[in-house]
């Protein structure tokens, strides 16, 4: 990948859109001391290199019920790469699954998932992620207190 040149402005501009995504062009251009029509200008630059991925709301899972969070530690089978596809396209399609990643260690992938209650919990790792061709074991964390949660990267 190629890197992208930014400059201070840039930076003050991505740290104030990380802190407020539905902040106005007008308040923007106020956090960041530039004119409305350079903050848009900037704006629409950092959209088309790519450096701001998409725009999100993001929702209180214990007020809507999702009271689990488990941290998911998926091992395939030997030669999985035949399965692959087929993992990654399943996981892809379930709501429980907010993250997925392919790791070094002693595991193959790391998930992070949402669910209602242990029992459902449960049920989604014996009945749907075991299931999923290639994948020969599964080691769960439940997390029982959440101190942080960002997604907020540090641009300085």
């Amino acid at each position: 990948m190629e890197k992208v040149i930014i400059d201070r402005i840039d930076v003050r501009l991505l740290e104030a859109l990380q802190e407020g995504g539905r902040a106005t062009n007008l308040e923007l251009a106020d956090a960041i001391k530039l004119s409305p029509a350079q903050t848009l200008r900037r704006h629409r630059r950092l959209e088309e290199i790519g450096l701001i991925k998409r725009y999100e709301t993001r929702l209180d899972p214990s007020a809507l019920g999702l009271g689990v969070v488990a941290f998911i530690q998926v091992t395939m089978e030997r030669g999985h790469i035949r399965d692959l596809g087929k993992f990654i396209n399943l996981v892809a399609d379930l709501p429980q699954i907010q993250e997925c990643f392919s790791v070094t260690g002693e595991f193959d992938y790391m998930l992070k998932v949402v669910e209602r209650d242990l029992k459902l919990l449960s049920i989604f790792l014996l009945d749907t992620l075991m299931r999923i061709p290639g994948v020969s074991s599964v080691n769960s964390t439940v997390c029982l207190d959440e101190i942080k949660n960002t997604s907020a990267l540090p641009l300085r």
